[in-house]
């Protein structure tokens, strides 16, 4: 059995930023990691263009985390997004925000800045050791299957970052859930976040497919979004739908204002104007100046319309979405669920067992795309590190 100072389980962002944190209190680290390489779920998601974080005022910022804002509050009041942006171009990685306010490296790609990250680790004396699949503990020792056996390692203090239960090909595959539980950790139940809704369409839906779905919002509960979505054949995808999965998946229902710049009184006001021999359609095109895909959404979901103006008005201002729900949970970018905020103290120790500590996405938070995630993984995992390191 090998006994070590400090032990951190799990090389994506949160067990990264713990693991150099510990380091930066001159304890030696080590980091074990399932796949044969860190950072997998951070590299995929910087294919697309790597959205660390977002540039906008930190009550804006905060909000985005819903019922789990106070308790991460001060932990993105340490390191939030301006911290985020200091500590990628202290890895050589300048940034740049878009007009969203989203801020990418300039190189939009995750590798150089995961590439500088794991150097600049190295250089602290932190010890990475990849293909160890954590098995639990044993009499308060960590079991590893590893490429030369089965290992223990018995440390004064850990971080768990094992991440969700989404994208297991990643390495977040939740399989950590039983054993924390078995040890008297309070979990709440893994759920999709950042999903797709799935949709089943009509037949004549099939032409659309691919088309962004642009200038609309959806609304659910409490939650209200102007971002895009794309439909696709299995339903409709993208940062919108996204960002109001909370309230879909504790059953609130999904509307659509086709024309949120428009008030329904100036959308009744168009639609009464004399149609003519016009088919609905090209009435719904020059009144409302609605696109294809737009109209597709209107006739798949409303249909047969209303003929009263304020009656179509409100169809178009509220258009009720049919659906299936969330997408499976293997399909969605993160996870609700984990960690109860209750089986943790102030510096993300586990109360059942002393000593372990966790962060990222094991705690039970969730957040919309567009560097929430990744900002609250890097934040929890640097406080749970400075707390395993006594800091």
């Amino acid at each position: 059995m090998e006994e070590v100072q400090a032990l951190v389980v799990g090389a994506g962002p949160a067990g990264l930023m713990a693991a150099e944190a510990i380091a930066d209190s001159g304890v030696p680290v080590i980091v074990t990691e399932a796949k044969p390489s860190i950072g997998r779920k951070f590299l995929m998601a910087g294919k697309s263009g790597l959205n660390l974080t977002k540039d906008e005022d930190p009550e804006t910022f905060l909000d985005a985390y819903g019922p789990a804002a106070p308790r991460l509050a001060p932990m993105l009041a340490e390191f939030g997004p301006r911290a985020v942006c200091e500590w990628a171009e202290a890895l050589g990685q300048p940034v740049f925000t878009g007009t969203s306010g989203r801020v990418f490296p300039v190189a939009m790609k995750a590798s150089p800045l995961l590439r500088a990250w794991a150097a600049r680790l190295a250089g602290k004396g932190v010890t990475l050791r990849t293909r160890w699949r954590w098995r639990g503990w044993e009499g308060g020792v960590a079991v590893f299957d590893t490429p030369d056996g089965v290992r223990q390692v018995k440390a004064a203090r850990t971080v768990l970052a094992l991440g969700g239960a989404s994208w297991a090909r990643l390495g977040s595959d939740g399989a950590w859930a039983p054993w924390l539980e078995a040890a008297g950790v309070g979990l709440a139940p893994f759920a999709p976040a950042n999903a797709g809704l799935v949709v089943e369409w009509s037949a004549p839906m099939a032409r659309h497919f691919g088309a962004p779905v642009k200038g609309i919002a959806l609304s659910a509960g409490d939650v209200r979004s102007r971002g895009e979505c794309v439909v696709s054949a299995r339903g409709l995808e993208g940062s919108g739908v996204y960002a109001i999965c909370r309230p879909v998946r504790e059953g609130a229902a999904l509307t659509l204002d086709l024309l949120p710049d428009w008030t329904l009184e100036k959308v009744a006001e168009r639609l009464a104007r004399p149609r003519g021999r016009q088919s609905m359609g090209n009435h719904l095109r020059k009144a409302l100046r609605l696109d294809p895909v737009s109209q597709a959404l209107l006739m798949e979901f409303a249909r047969p319309l209303p003929e009263a103006p304020e009656a179509l008005a409100r169809v178009v201002k509220a258009l009720p979405v049919r659906h299936a729900g969330l997408r499976p949970l293997d399909e969605a970018i993160s996870t609700a669920g984990g960690v109860l905020w209750s089986s943790v103290d102030a510096g993300l120790a586990l109360t059942a067992l002393p000593g372990v500590h966790v962060a990222g996405e094991m705690l039970d938070w969730e957040a919309p795309t567009g560097g929430y995630l990744l900002t609250a993984c890097l934040a929890t995992g640097r406080w749970a590190g400075r707390a395993a390191a006594g800091r």
